[in-house]
Formats: structure tokens, C-alpha cells, sequence
């Protein structure tokens, strides 16, 4: 059933969008999550110490960096610039891509679609693990984090529609594998398809709750739903 619902939806898609962390890389695999948002919590703090429960009450870097606005926007660089630079490490320490994303990237570019990744991280990080896995020709477009506006990051549908844009396939066109409920939730708003990646346990509820239209546990179903093995 499941191959042929990926079958449908992937019948209507001329361009397939995949997050970064979790369908691609394991960004923090190599530099823990946590040990990132608690030197982003102390810059914060450094900042705006009536923030400084919340950064800490935390172990994900992103939601560290949502709470920075509320400091001021030279907080709100400075923990940007910080995390970005972070992520770049990161990624040059997180291993092989995750199995079957290269395959899965090669089918979608093999059948013709347009391929472009779509992540909350910022676009340097991808490019530095793409760049050293060399993967950069397999992908059309990469849309990372809007610089300084953590208020457009998934769920919100910024990045999906920049990736629109920057592809020239409507959204409606357009299918998006994320392993988040955030990526759900942010190719709902734009009225395109979504791929839940159920890469750990207990996701596959959240994920179809959230609306995804099918649901994967592996990236190789995806290459498989294109065609191609």
C-alpha cells in the first residue's frame, strides 16, 4: 500500500523537496544537538539573562535561536552567526549521508524532476556536506534558513515558497520529505504533497496526525516510488 500511495503522489510532482536533518544528513551526529544550543544559550543569556531558563531549559539549537529576537537584533546576529558556523562544523563531522538519500536523490533527478533541499539549517551547512560528499550535482536548488528571521523557518512556508520560485514549479507541483511534524505542517500550508520519513520510533503517528500523505521509514522508497534502483 505503501508503494502505491508513493506512486500517487510522486505521479503528480515535477519537483521533489528534501529537508536536510533527517532525510539527508545526521547534521549533529558528530557535535551533539544539545552540547549547541547550551553554548547558544550562554551567548544568549550573555545578552539577556531574563531569558537565560528558557535557552537552557532546551537541547535543540534551533529553538534557542527562535527565542534570540526577544534579546535584541545584535543578539539575534550573533547567535545566527554563531549557529551557523556551528552547523558547518557539524556537518563536516556527521559521516556518510543517510542511507539511500544519494539513491533517493538520484531518482528524483533521473526522472526528470526538479530536486532542491529545504531545511531550517542554514544554506552554507548543506552546501559544505554536499560539497564534501559530492553531491552538488544532484541537486537544482538549495533553500536553507532566512538569515536573521527565525520566524520564517518551517513550519512556517518561506522556504517551500523560495523554493518554488527558485525552481519554477508551482507548489501544487511541488512534494516535500521531511521527518518533522514542522515540515508537515509546512507543505500544508502551501497546498503542496508531503512525504512523512519515519526515520525513528513513534514518528509515523505524529506524522500522519500532522497530515503527511504517506508515510516512509526508509529512503530507498523513495528511489523505488521513482523507478529506479
Amino acid at each position: 500500500m505503501e508503494s502505491n500511495a508513493l506512486s500517487d503522489v510522486f505521479g503528480a510532482t515535477r519537483a521533489v523537496l528534501f529537508d536536510f536533518d533527517g532525510p539527508i544528513c545526521d547534521v549533529f551526529a558528530g557535535q551533539p544537538a544539545p552540547d549547541i544550543a547550551r553554548h547558544l544559550a550562554a551567548i544568549l543569556a550573555s545578552f539577556d539573562r531574563s531569558l537565560e531558563n528558557k535557552a537552557y531549559a532546551t537541547d535543540d539549537p534551533m529553538e534557542v535561536l527562535r527565542l534570540a529576537p526577544q534579546a535584541g537584533e545584535t543578539a539575534l546576529q550573533t547567535v545566527e552567526d554563531e549557529l551557523s558556523r556551528a552547523e558547518v562544523s557539524a556537518v563536516r563531522s556527521a559521516g556518510l549521508p543517510v542511507p539511500g538519500a544519494v539513491a533517493a536523490l538520484e531518482a528524483a533527478r533521473t526522472s526528470g524532476r526538479k530536486v532542491a533541499i529545504v531545511s531550517n539549517n542554514s544554506a552554507a551547512c548543506v552546501h559544505a556536506f554536499l560539497l564534501l560528499h559530492g553531491l552538488q550535482h544532484l541537486v537544482d536548488a538549495v533553500v536553507g534558513r532566512a538569515p536573521y528571521r527565525p520566524e520564517a523557518m518551517k513550519p512556517a512556508p518561506d522556504s517551500l515558497m523560495r523554493a518554488s520560485s527558485e525552481l519554477a514549479v508551482p507548489l501544487r507541483d511541488c512534494t516535500l520529505i521531511g521527518d518533522s511534524v514542522t515540515d508537515i505542517e509546512a507543505a500544508r500550508a502551501t497546498g503542496g504533497r508531503s512525504i512523512g520519513f519515519a526515520n525513528k520510533a513513534g514518528k509515523e503517528h505524529a506524522l500522519a496526525a500532522a497530515g503527511a500523505d504517506v508515510i516512509v521509514t526508509t529512503m530507498l522508497a523513495v528511489t523505488d516510488a521513482l523507478g529506479i534502483r
